[in-house]
């Protein structure tokens, strides 16, 4: 990983930083880019393959931190008011206001996708991070996107009369478990983590804004717990030699998060996942060609 060069760091932590929250799979195109344009950067993904991971694996952990990071900062004032709601929850023992249940309905939603994560992340990361594995999970994402909305819209036409919309706070403990459960699929090297997030909200009743928003503020405490957890090994053998690409990455990676977050929010608040659907197909079939 010494040949990790600087334009390779700012480049891999500008794609993290906005695949991560595009609903198109950050791992996905961690994996296929490199792969696509070949000779050293395609080296990056498969040199040091061990039980400990991958030094190219060691770095995009710290791409992660910094776009959770990122994500901590866009949505400052609503963790503020989480994190109050649950400490004031916890002090009374009742579930009173919209941002208790919030906090309450995160928790939920995190314990699914934190015990799998912890029993399964590092094996399957390490075995589905191949071109070919990323290619075939990348057109299934865009295959989920888009039964997702298909689905969505048979709702909403079977609802006209009294409405499908439900805010986030209207879920239940055992709807939120569900999207948890079903964001752990992003363990997968080419399924996006915001967009079987934001799939599993439409389908429960959420318009677009709020499904993004639900995704979003549940990834920040995933993300974060697990790039922390993996932190140590930028101080390990993994590391030696890109502190300082590292470093590059990381910040060129929580820019292009923050940039990416205010983007989306606004974007779907009239828009929809098709055109990340069409892409995730396109991009996954013509990859499952190439590298097949």
């Amino acid at each position: 990983m010494s040949a990790l060069t600087y334009a390779q760091a700012a480049v891999i932590g500008a794609l993290q930083g906005v695949t991560e929250l595009f609903p198109i799979s950050s791992l996905g195109h961690s994996v296929l880019v490199p792969a696509w344009i070949g000779g050293t950067w395609s080296e990056l993904v498969t040199q040091g393959n061990s039980d400990g991971g991958t030094p190219y694996l060691a770095f995009v952990v710290a791409l992660h931190v910094a776009t959770a990071l990122a994500l901590l900062v866009f949505y400052w004032s609503d963790w503020v008011r989480i994190v109050a709601a649950l400490i004031t929850s916890l002090r009374t023992r009742q579930i009173a206001t919209s941002s208790q249940r919030l906090a309450w309905l995160l928790i939920a939603a995190t314990i699914p996708v934190g015990l799998i994560g912890l029993a399964f992340e590092h094996p399957l990361r390490t075995l589905f991070a191949t071109p070919l594995a990323a290619a075939v999970f990348l057109a299934l994402n865009g295959v989920i996107l888009a039964g997702g909305e298909l689905l969505r819209r048979r709702q909403d036409a079977a609802a006209t009369d009294t409405g499908a919309t439900r805010s986030i706070d209207e879920l239940s403990y055992l709807e939120a478990g569900g999207i948890g459960l079903v964001q752990s699929l992003a363990l997968l090297a080419g399924i996006s983590r915001s967009g079987v997030t934001m799939v599993g909200g439409l389908l429960r009743g959420l318009d677009h804004e709020d499904a993004a928003k639900f995704a979003f503020l549940l990834a920040t405490p995933i993300i974060l717990a697990a790039g922390v957890l993996k932190l140590p090994t930028l101080a390990g053998p993994a590391a030696q030699g890109i502190l300082g690409q590292v470093l590059l990455g990381a910040i060129v990676a929580g820019v292009a998060a923050y940039v990416s977050v205010r983007f989306l929010t606004r974007y779907f608040h009239s828009r929809t996942l098709l055109p990340f659907a069409v892409y995730c197909l396109v991009a996954g079939l013509i990859s499952i060609v190439r590298f097949a």
